[in-house]
């Protein structure tokens, strides 16, 4: 059975999965690996890899997902906020949408992704600023702790759950 893994990465987090999935899975059965292209429409099973944004699918994985029918698909990404798997669901649960019911989701994956300094930065400026919202230090703790993933554990945890779809 041929298989695909394709994937948007705006700040190297997703890649990093998908760079994972492709070392795990085996080789030879491998059609395509790279962003989302009609090319990839030609393997039976799907490994769709995005980053989170404002809830959802980046636009071009988004977009890719809308073009998929009769496929399997293992749905996995990355979100810098978060950290909590109810989070991650909600998340999972909106890109599947995105799906036509033609589509079996085969399994998910999701870890909490870096962010660019940029947001950690205007976090700071919106501390000094004379009425900051009220959840800033949060905000700088949960832009800190996503500093380190995806890491060591979160790629051990999505090669698990890519080895259980592949028991099924």
């Amino acid at each position: 059975m041929s298989y695909a893994i394709v994937y948007s990465s705006k700040t190297g987090n997703t890649k990093i999965l998908a760079d994972t999935l492709h070392d795990c899975l085996p080789q030879e059965g491998c059609d395509y690996f790279g962003i989302p292209d009609p090319a990839a429409m030609e393997a039976d099973t799907l490994y769709v890899g995005f980053w989170t944004d404002k809830g959802k699918a980046d636009e071009s994985s988004s977009d890719f997902l809308k073009q998929l029918r009769g496929k399997q698909v293992f749905l996995f990404g990355t979100a810098g906020f978060g950290g909590s798997e109810e989070y991650f669901n909600r998340i999972l649960k909106a890109v599947q949408k995105e799906l036509h019911s033609s589509n079996t989701v085969i399994g998910t994956y999701m870890c909490q992704g870096k962010m660019p300094q940029s947001v950690r930065e205007r976090y700071v400026k919106m501390q000094a600023s004379p009425l900051p919202i009220p959840n800033l230090d949060s905000l700088i703790e949960n832009f800190d702790h996503a500093a380190t993933h995806p890491d060591a554990e979160d790629l051990r945890r999505l090669t698990a759950a890519v080895k259980q779809t592949e028991s099924r």
